[in-house]
């Protein structure tokens, strides 16, 4: 099923995916007999957040590229029948209060890759999304050809932890009405955003107009967060990763402070860091040429 009456050259459209119970809503880019390359975006964060051109670049340097909406986000399924946490759950990290784990978003991957007919692919997540990545290469090896971490973290509690300010910032609720929503974005990303590359404002409000429009699940940031709790630490797991592994963060990230990408790098036999100054937590447009050649440099090392 496709969402998009018209897609531009090299670009699917919005097409649904049945992955057991879940439909998973997603779009590619570029040309098919090309490596396959999984973008996994962040907590309650839709696809759309991997922006075109971003994705358009990606492809331009020859993979055939894949985005798509988790579980609970965007076009994807809501999983409305299971139980929302409260922000006392969540706060004293009660791991009780998850409904899924980063191992059940993992598999949505696997399924999605299965459906299009994909055996391996090179894996980048941001966030939210480069937990799931990580626990799609110690799950499934064989299904990931090179992995990019971005803006994450191992699960320890020691290491890359966010401020108060930005834990404040994570457990808000976004107001219910469309304006009242784009307002709240801006004023999360003022506070998470990269301090050291300029920022285009109404770019922003844009990205939030489109994501409000595709459909806002209010649940799905408890939920995943619930996720998160529930699967604890990751570092022994990390490991057994064998896949070329590059780790990308930003200096000044405020949500999952850089010794979150420190500790994931180290976890990690081989890994590369690459921790970008000024950037925090977002991927901001001046970046992008810096983080699409260290993909491209990580994905030639498988």
């Amino acid at each position: 099923m496709s969402y998009l009456a018209s897609a531009g050259p090299g670009r699917s459209g919005e097409q649904l995916a049945a992955i057991g119970e879940l439909e998973l809503c997603y779009e590619t880019f570029g040309d098919r007999a090309d490596p396959a390359l999984v973008l996994i975006m962040g907590l309650g964060t839709q696809m759309v957040a991997w922006r075109d051109e971003f994705c358009e670049g990606l492809a331009a340097r020859g993979f055939f590229v894949v985005r798509f909406d988790n579980r609970d986000v965007g076009r994807s399924t809501w999983l409305k029948q299971l139980p929302v946490p409260s922000i006392w759950q969540l706060l004293r990290r009660d791991k009780g209060a998850a409904s899924y784990t980063l191992e059940d978003m993992a598999d949505d991957v696997t399924g999605l890759l299965d459906h299009l007919g994909i055996e391996r692919a090179h894996v980048v997540g941001a966030s939210m999304g480069s937990m799931i990545a990580q626990t799609l290469a110690v799950t499934h090896p064989d299904r990931v050809s090179s992995l990019v971490s971005i803006m994450g973290n191992t699960g320890a509690r020691i290491s890359g932890q966010p401020t108060l300010r930005a834990s404040k910032a994570l457990l808000g609720v976004p107001p219910k009405d469309r304006d009242g929503y784009v307002e709240h974005t801006v004023k999360t990303f003022t506070l998470i955003g990269s301090p050291g590359f300029e920022r285009d404002e109404s770019d922003l409000r844009e990205l939030a107009r489109t994501a409000f429009d595709r459909g806002r699940n209010p649940a799905a940031g408890a939920r995943q967060l619930a996720a998160i709790i529930a699967s604890g630490d990751r570092t022994k797991r990390l490991r057994s990763i064998a896949a070329p592994t590059l780790v990308i963060h930003g200096s000044d990230d405020k949500l999952v402070r850089p010794s979150g990408g420190r500790a994931t790098a180290k976890a990690i036999n081989g890994a590369e860091l690459l921790e970008i100054p000024g950037m925090g937590h977002d991927l901001p447009r001046a970046a992008w040429p810096q983080i699409i050649d260290a993909i491209v440099a990580n994905a030639a090392r498988a």
